[in-house]
């Protein structure tokens, strides 16, 4: 298999999903038009969701496309060998960077200054396609530095590439109440019922299910949780924004304020690398 080869999957996989998730948006679309009374902030809410897309995009076309390229640098000086591009290493990638992508999700959740980024994705109160591209604008750059050691394992960067977008691209068609529980595929796969758990601010659910593509990684360490009653979306502190700079910024005036009140440097850095809701003196109450 050539690099042009595998990047003509990448494509035509990307493509599949988007397709998968065009349709389910017209379903949510037409959906959202016969309830009435609430359509006009169901679509207020997407086009915020959307508008992430905005900085997101910068910060790719410029901080990103640097860091990829360091990938292939690092590679070439640093690593003996790598593999060739085979489907079997294509099969191997894609399991590799899903089990990345749980410790990225996990880690995310559980470091502040990471959440700042990460809570963007959380912080709607509805639950749709679109809610699948709400990002904070840097968040792409921590999901390069956590598949960073994937280079030094010896898998190519177009390899690495590739298995990330296949993630991403993947996790699409999941962010919908359309449709329901799938059975058995639920206990394996991320899938829009597992997914559902993961955006709810409700106790049991906060902090479950972080996988990509299978659910077995939640399962295997422990924060695996079954969708019970419908979630309540959107952050566990009262958030409900449709301005677009209140939405991309959310979390950094109150982690910008907590730093200021620090006493110690100590503090400083608790409030940085520590759970979301850490106070000097006290544990986490995850009051996101």
């Amino acid at each position: 298999m050539t690099s042009e080869t595998l990047a003509q999957l990448s494509t035509q996989i990307d493509n599949v999903f988007f397709v998968l998730g065009a349709l389910i948006l017209l379903i949510e679309i037409a959906e959202t038009l016969f309830k009435g009374s609430h359509k006009g902030r169901t679509f207020a809410e997407m086009l915020v969701s959307a508008s992430t897309q905005i900085p997101s995009i910068l910060v790719e076309v410029t901080i990103l496309t640097a860091g990829y390229g360091a990938f292939f640098v690092l590679s070439d000086a640093f690593v003996p060998w790598v593999m060739p591009i085979t489907w079997w290493s294509v099969a191997l990638v894609v399991l590799a960077a899903d089990i990345v992508y749980y410790w990225e999700h996990r880690i995310a959740h559980q470091v502040r200054l990471l959440w700042t980024q990460h809570a963007v994705h959380h912080s709607s109160r509805d639950y749709n396609i679109i809610t699948g591209i709400r990002f904070g604008p840097l968040e792409g750059l921590w999901s390069l530095i956590a598949h960073l050691p994937l280079v030094f394992v010896g898998f190519p960067p177009q390899l690495i590439f590739f298995g990330l977008v296949v993630v991403l691209a993947y996790q699409t068609w999941i962010h919908t109440e359309t449709i329901g529980r799938l059975g058995p595929l639920d206990r394996i796969f991320n899938t829009p019922s597992n997914h559902r758990v993961h955006h709810g601010s409700d106790d049991k659910y906060l902090d479950r299910n972080y996988g990509g593509i299978l659910i077995v990684w939640d399962r295997l360490w422990g924060t695996f949780q079954a969708e019970e009653e419908t979630p309540r979306y959107g952050l566990k502190r009262d958030f409900d924004s449709r301005n677009p700079l209140r939405v991309w910024f959310s979390e950094l005036p109150g982690l910008m304020r907590d730093v200021k009140s620090a006493q110690t440097w100590g503090d400083v850095w608790g409030y940085l690398v520590k759970a979301p809701g850490w106070k000097p003196g006290h544990s986490p109450d995850r009051s996101e």
